[in-house]
């Protein structure tokens, strides 16, 4: 399963830094208060809440009831009721304003979620009756979506790949878009648009049918999405903190979807609606990747705080620090983490640039200054370790790390700790790693926006392929 990378990367030219939003762990994103008796602002105040409670059901990617909440064009537009959703100056006669407005608790929109709070309906009624008018900067007011794809001056970091259970599929994280392609390479098959301006992890679900993407807008957003793969339609989006969220996993029957955030919390949620089953806030940084147990009775998070946490699903009760706890123990903080196929033992990599494993569960009591649960630290790699997935058995394991911007990708055998091979071709950071389920491949991606596929065996490099749809629009300044 794809793993996840720090934002601390470089980003390419359609990705500028964006300064980090402070976060609140028990928020999602929110508009900003406005100042007492001051006009409000579509972009800062009424944008956001939209954004975070209306967006997933109402964007050109699952525009339920003909409606898109996306723009301020597409809100005064309407849909599939023909009613005037927004009159500008006049709130009263504005549809919107019935359907978010609660009788006896309840409230048409957003659907099947608690009513918006009376404040924030109030701002909106606030902003109709201001003139409705659009303050978005022009620097951000492009859309992007399915007709209107994103346009790259060249290709993207690649921060993630996944192929899918029977190795047809190919997932590669974009700009604005996770991109489908045949699991040899030799064809793009969708692009999976959404608002997410950046992906940070992709991953099947054990079942192949579905997709979870896990991402955002940098310092105001995060955002999880669930696509549907056999035709390609957004099954749900959820808005999550104020920042990207990352390391995004399946429970093994695909019922639960868990993910890392900005704000230091672990979350998990239903894989059918969203509904969050799990927060737990034990991490003091980011949490950067998550897997469950084989079972999936546990829940285990790495992150910049240099531990390993497991987290019981069914109480969210934080159980135990996999990891010693003895500072100096772990040098950096911990990039990623996967579960060995069949077995409750963890693979971990991070800021030393060594790979370890580590049994789940501890049988011992903890002492200090030892970390028991260490069963095996493999050779170091060049760098740091973004990203790391075992092989379909577990017998063998693909790691990949970045050093002053060259990184390098290795085969270790699991049991023995025998370095396999080396990848050929590498030429650039790697942040994104995924062996093949058949075994035989491991593809890897980074700063060059190159996916390779190499030979899991030799190294040898079988394919090299940049994800930039044939054809698409490539300009300079986006």
């Amino acid at each position: 399963m794809t793993r996840s990378l720090a934002v601390a990367i470089l980003f390419p030219v359609a990705l500028a830094a964006v300064a980090l939003s402070a976060a609140r762990a028990d928020e999602t994103a929110k508009p900003a208060e406005a100042a007492p008796g001051a006009k409000l602002s579509y972009f800062k105040d009424i944008r956001p809440l939209l954004q975070a409670n209306c967006q997933g059901c109402h964007q050109p990617a699952k525009a339920e009831g003909g409606y898109m909440m996306t723009s301020r064009e597409g809100l005064l537009k309407g849909g599939e009721s023909e009613q005037a959703a927004i009159v500008p100056g006049k709130p009263e006669e504005s549809y919107l304003i019935e359907q978010i407005t609660p009788i006896e608790g309840k409230a048409a929109m957003p659907a099947g979620k608690p009513p918006l709070n009376e404040n924030d309906i109030k701002k909106i009624a606030q902003w109709i009756a201001e003139g409705a008018a659009d303050d978005t900067p022009a620097s951000v007011r492009d859309a992007i979506d399915a007709e209107h794809p994103p346009m790259y001056e060249s290709a993207p970091v690649i921060t993630a790949l996944d192929f899918s259970p029977d190795d047809s599929l190919l997932a590669v994280s974009g700009y604005h878009e996770t991109l489908l392609f045949k699991g040899d390479g030799s064809g793009l098959v969708a692009r999976l648009i959404g608002q997410s301006e950046r992906i940070e992890t992709v991953a099947f679900s054990p079942d192949g049918k579905q997709l979870a993407v896990a991402g955002g807008s940098p310092g105001r957003l995060g955002e999880l999405q669930v696509w549907n793969v056999a035709d390609q339609k957004l099954a749900f989006t959820l808005a999550v903190t104020f920042d990207t969220i990352y390391g995004v996993s399946w429970s093994h029957d695909g019922s639960k979807i868990a993910f890392g955030c900005g704000d230091n919390t672990l979350r998990a949620v239903n894989a059918a609606d969203g509904a969050q089953v799990l927060y737990q806030g034990a991490h003091s940084d980011w949490v950067l990747d998550t897997v469950f147990s084989n079972d999936s009775t546990y829940l285990v998070s790495v992150s910049r705080d240099r531990s390993m946490k497991l987290v019981e699903v069914a109480t969210q009760r934080f159980v135990d620090n996999i990891t010693s706890i003895t500072p100096g123990a772990l040098k950096g903080g911990l990039d990623a983490v996967d579960r060995r196929p069949g077995k409750d033992e963890l693979l971990i990599g991070g800021a030393d640039g060594i790979p370890k494993t580590y049994q789940m569960l501890r049988t011992q009591d903890r002492k200090i200054g030892d970390d028991f649960n260490k069963i095996k630290e493999y050779e170091a790699l060049p760098g740091r370790i973004y990203d790391l997935e075992f092989n379909a058995d577990g017998s063998r394991f693909a790691v990949g790390s970045s050093l002053n911007g060259t990184g390098e990708v290795r085969v270790y055998e699991t049991d023995s700790g025998k370095l396999l091979a080396k990848m050929d071709g590498q030429k650039g950071a790697i942040y994104a790693v995924a062996f093949s389920r058949g075994g035989n491949i491991v593809a890897s991606a980074g700063f060059d926006g190159v996916i390779r596929l190499n030979d899991a065996a030799t190294g040898a490099l079988v394919k090299e392929f940049s994800p930039i749809p044939e054809g698409a629009t490539v300009v300079a300044n986006r």
